[in-house]
């Protein structure tokens, strides 16, 4: 987990698929928000990066249980982070506005993925929100699935039944990195062939040109996003809401 942190904080700014991450979830967050300024928990907050985007909305708070990643976020100057299980989230009932979990369900044991998403329902107001980010189709398993201790991958209807179980309402689910999927698809095929191994390859920032591209492949699909969900990606984003 330390080494995909510290590939994390060399890619989160430039390389294309946090760049595509964060404008597949603004928009999302900027509509829960309406103009009003929320309380928001990042739930596995890691490098503290996702902070910054969260703060246009209000006020983010962070946790994480690994030092690595506390330790880069404070360096970055992140003040509002504390060391902590999202299996037992540090907040009282009824706390926060809009809890988010992004790319941290897919690494945990069952038993504390349920705990976690029930932690996210009790720290909600009721009528809260949750955005959560999920790795997508397991048939997509590849070399960054070791590196970041995945021990499974959603498909959409999982995700919303989970999420229905713990108190939420899906209001809205979507598979996201459905430009490039072909891209990923074919990676992920060669290294499964290959045999899978421990590797921060995939997020390592390629070539400028190969970069832009990308991003704007990515830029599109956002785009295209706020009007139409897409029917398969690499990744899987769920927004839900607190029941009443």
């Amino acid at each position: 987990m330390d080494r995909l942190l510290e590939a994390t904080a060399r890619a989160e700014r430039d390389h294309f698929w946090f760049r595509g991450f964060r404008r597949f979830m603004e928009p999302l967050i900027a509509e829960i928000a309406a103009g009003r300024r929320l309380d928001i928990l990042d739930c596995g907050c890691g490098t503290g990066h996702n902070l910054t985007m969260l703060r246009r909305y209000g006020r983010a708070y962070g946790i994480d249980l690994t030092w690595a990643g506390l330790q880069y976020a404070h360096r970055q100057g992140e003040r509002k982070v504390a060391r902590a299980t999202v299996g037992a989230l540090p907040a009282p009932d009824g706390r926060f506005d809009l809890v988010t979990s992004f790319d941290v369900l897919y690494g945990l044991p069952d038993e504390v993925e349920h705990a976690a998403i029930a932690e996210m329902v009790r720290v909600l107001k009721p009528g809260g929100w949750a955005i959560v980010n999920v790795a997508a189709l397991p048939w997509l398993r590849g070399n960054h699935s070791v590196l970041g201790g995945e021990l499974r991958r959603y498909r959409r209807p999982e995700l919303r039944r989970k999420l229905e179980a713990a108190g939420f309402h899906v209001t809205r689910s979507s598979y996201t990195n459905f430009s490039i999927l072909p891209i990923v698809a074919a990676v992920r095929l060669k290294q499964r062939l290959s045999g899978h191994v421990e590797s921060d390859a995939e997020i390592s920032v390629p070539a400028p040109p190969v970069n832009a591209a990308l991003s704007a492949l990515l830029t599109a699909e956002s785009a295209a996003l706020r009007v139409v969900n897409m029917p398969l990606g690499s990744s899987l984003m769920a927004v839900a809401q607190k029941r009443r």
